[in-house]
């Protein structure tokens, strides 16, 4: 009976909650990397560098000008170094929690498989 309690919570609630565990921190990751806003701000300035003023003499307005395209190519090579880095690990953190949902359907399994390995005689290693 209590073989059967323990399968019936591995593969129901058990389950659940490690699916639910994986799926916390895949959230956490997206959050934290923000993709989406990276993409939306991709080319926006960097720290807002350059974003004073939009009057004056003409070699004024010429050098924000220029301020402000350095200011954005800095902001874009960021951001593509930090989305870069966000979607490689959100992509091993997914990974990693279908392998971890696979092995978690599976050890149960395990113990019967090494008895009738035993059984069998098998022997991993000859020493």
């Amino acid at each position: 009976m209590f073989i059967a309690s323990l399968l019936k919570w591995w593969y129901s609630a058990g389950y659940i909650r490690c699916a639910r565990g994986w799926m916390t921190h895949l959230e956490s990751a997206l959050d934290y990397f923000s993709i989406d806003l990276l993409l939306k701000t991709m080319f926006s300035l960097f720290r807002q560098d350059g974003a004073v003023g939009s009057g004056g003499a003409l070699n004024i307005r010429i050098r924000r000008f220029f301020e402000r395209l350095v200011s954005r190519l800095i902001g874009a090579c960021i951001r593509s170094i930090v989305l870069i880095i966000g979607l490689l690990v959100i992509t091993i953190l997914a990974i990693t929690s279908l392998f971890s949902l696979i092995v978690w359907a599976v050890i149960p399994v395990f113990p019967f498989i090494g008895v009738i390995l035993t059984l069998s005689g098998w022997v991993p290693w000859h020493l």
